[in-house]
């Protein structure tokens, strides 16, 4: 069966989003192709508004409407603890959490020597300036547990520590309703090694 062009068009360029598969792209854009006009100017205007209003917070990187985020406007957080990530997405995954009342630095990415990702890549710099500007009294590293997050803790933890604040980490190990039998070594060692009194 021929398929009309421009349903092939939108299949295709939904097919580029993470995560969409050919099947999924075709079934978002026959819905689309069914879905009032208002409804589909909607769409249009956000994923629009998301490339002309959305961009990067001058101070933390996070992302922004305005020259500074939310998260650096508040008056309500604690301004002298900094919670290192690596990409926004990570802000938005602590943010739902409720649990975290500081401010954000966004790295951009982790080091990653071998596809050519060293310090200048990332905004350590940044970092490294806002303890010039900034009493900081605390630094969280939130980098996630693998390779290149690892390194780039420890690349942090090596810088920051002359300058006398304060470096914790997220804590590693079991998840909540996890089972001890199914979970593999290095997490459970984790778990053991992060222990915390009761």
């Amino acid at each position: 069966m021929q398929i009309a062009e421009p349903l092939l068009i939108a299949i295709e360029e939904l097919s580029k989003l993470p995560s969409i598969g050919k099947k999924t792209a075709q079934r978002l854009a026959l819905h689309l192709l069914k879905s009032n006009n208002e409804d589909v100017d909607s769409l249009v205007n956000a994923i629009k508004d998301l490339k002309t209003k959305i961009h990067f917070c001058s101070k933390c990187f996070n992302l922004a409407t305005e020259e500074l985020c939310e998260v650096c406007k508040s008056s309500k957080r604690d301004h002298s603890l900094i919670c290192v990530v690596e990409e926004a997405s990570d802000v938005i995954a602590i943010e739902k959490t409720h649990e975290f009342n500081g401010v954000y630095h966004v790295l951009g990415g982790v080091l990653s020597p071998l596809t050519g990702i060293g310090p200048d890549s990332l905004k350590i710099k940044d970092l490294l300036k806002r303890f010039e500007d900034e009493e900081i009294k605390e630094i969280l590293l939130a980098l996630n547990p693998d390779t290149e997050g690892e390194t780039t803790t420890l690349y942090l933890a090596k810088l920051i520590k002359p300058l006398g604040i304060k470096i914790t980490r997220i804590a590693r190990g079991l998840p909540i309703g996890g089972d001890l039998e199914f979970a593999d070594e290095a997490t459970i060692g984790r778990a053991v090694l992060g222990r915390i009194s009761l």
